[in-house]
């Protein structure tokens, strides 16, 4: 069973007896369900479309979201720290209060540079 938990309340999100983690979010996305506090801390989610997912306060620390479509997402106070976010699609995603330390960003210029006019240091 593949199942996405929310890390606050330990309540199950979405499961299936199928399906991989990268899927269940896809799901989760097109049908609507929110993963605000969802525990997809390490998932690999390279790639996955997330086009408007409710990520608010997601625990993605160490995830991989390289290449993922995550425009106009909702990540305000997500923990992407450690999180590979190289070639992720982040237009219009909202990273309120998101926590980045360590986030590799790679060559993302889109994102580096909205990152540096907010007065972030890139290294």
């Amino acid at each position: 069973m593949t199942k996405i938990i929310n890390w606050k309340t330990k309540e199950t999100i979405i499961e299936d007896n199928y399906s991989t983690i990268k899927e269940l979010a896809k799901r989760a996305v097109e049908e609507k369900i929110s993963l605000a506090y969802a525990n997809l801390r390490g998932a690999n989610l390279e790639g996955a479309i997330l086009h408007k997912a409710d990520l608010y306060k997601a625990d993605l620390y160490k995830a991989n979201l390289r290449g993922a479509n995550l425009k106009e997402a909702d990540l305000q106070e997500a923990d992407l720290r450690g999180t590979n976010l190289k070639g992720a699609e982040l237009y219009e995603a909202f990273l309120r209060g998101a926590y980045l330390e360590s986030s590799d960003i790679g060559s993302n210029e889109r994102l580096e540079g909205l990152l540096k006019a907010l007065g972030f240091n890139i290294i």
